[in-house]
């Protein structure tokens, strides 16, 4: 796997490797180098080497850098000048940045490969608001539609359908989205149907290209069972909830696998792992899911160890059976 150094001035690049961990998961060879203001680009060298000796592999080494011509990046330069067959750096650090540089290094293996590869997603990710203000370059580069159009004879395919308490956020719209590579992301629940304020807000959380939606449940039954107009359309599904999930697959919507990313904690309910809350509905509700056939890919991100879902909920069981 190749290595990671996220190289800054000052504490932003232990900040930006904590945030990319919140949203990606733990990243195995992957180093934070801060040059503090105390310390000379000696110190930064000296960091750098020893963050490399630490790597698996320290033949495949990328540096992400906040400036390009700063300490950081002079130091991180000195040392590729040696391997510059195998090291890359890139500059002008983000967390766009940070984050497909993680999901790249689940099908690429050299430095050279990924740093070439997330320079569009890094600057994809910069955006004004209100959009009037963006150049008129950048405003045409987003109005480029989808990668595929609706219309064609054929229904959806469903490339993740995941249950996950905050709906849209940086995790699915990022890595879920890097990994299943969808055209549509259709956030399926009544409540948030009618709430225009959290249909305006996902829409405007979609990655670049690729339309949100927000539907009732029984127009999302309606969807799947329409062959005429979806043709190549590969759907992201995102439940609030698994009973809205259950009711979409006895409707009628082909989900063999439903991913379990989050489940908010409230009152009544029991926590039998970080992110997930159960209560008594919701255990039965999973457990008629399984009864029909449904299987259960429990992880909050693509890179995470699948959890084993009937562990979980009787652990959950347990739990609410000593409540009473």
């Amino acid at each position: 796997m190749v290595g990671i150094i996220i190289a800054s001035h000052g504490e932003f690049a232990t900040g930006i490797l904590q945030s990319g961990s919140m949203i990606f998961g733990e990243q195995e060879n992957v180093k934070a180098i801060t040059l503090m203001p105390d310390e000379g680009p000696d110190d930064v060298r000296t960091k750098m080497e020893e963050a490399i000796a630490s790597f698996d592999n320290q033949d495949e080494v990328l540096f992400l850098v906040d400036l390009w011509g700063g300490t950081p990046f002079n130091q991180a330069n000195s040392l590729v000048e040696d391997h510059q067959d195998k090291w890359a750096i890139v500059a002008g650090l983000n967390l766009a940045m940070v984050i497909e540089s993680y999901s790249s290094r689940l099908s690429m293996n050299t430095a050279h490969e990924i740093a070439a590869h997330i320079l569009d997603t890094a600057r994809d990710a910069i955006k004004v608001k209100p959009e009037k203000l963006e150049p008129e370059v950048l405003a045409k580069v987003d109005a480029v539609p989808s990668r595929a159009k609706a219309g064609a004879p054929g229904t959806f395919e469903y490339v993740l359908a995941r249950i996950d308490s905050r709906l849209l956020h940086g995790q699915v719209a990022t890595a879920w989205v890097r990994n299943t590579s969808p055209t549509r992301i259709i956030i399926v629940s009544d409540t948030v149907a009618k709430d225009e304020l959290r249909k305006k807000l996902i829409q405007q959380a979609a990655p670049s290209g690729i339309k949100a939606h927000t539907v009732p449940i029984q127009k999302m039954i309606e969807l799947a069972k329409d062959d005429q107009h979806f043709g190549g359309q590969r759907a992201l599904l995102l439940f609030e909830n698994p009973q809205d999930a259950l009711r979409v697959v006895e409707g009628g919507v082909p989900l063999d696998t439903i991913n379990v990313g989050s489940m908010s904690h409230s009152i009544g309910k029991v926590q039998p792992n970080k992110v997930l809350a159960f209560d008594q509905n919701d255990i039965d509700t999973f457990k008629r899911l399984g009864e029909i056939g449904v299987k259960f890919d429990v992880r909050k991100v693509p890179g995470d160890p699948g959890d084993n879902m009937n562990d979980i909920l009787k652990r959950a069981q347990g739990e609410l059976n000593r409540q009473k």
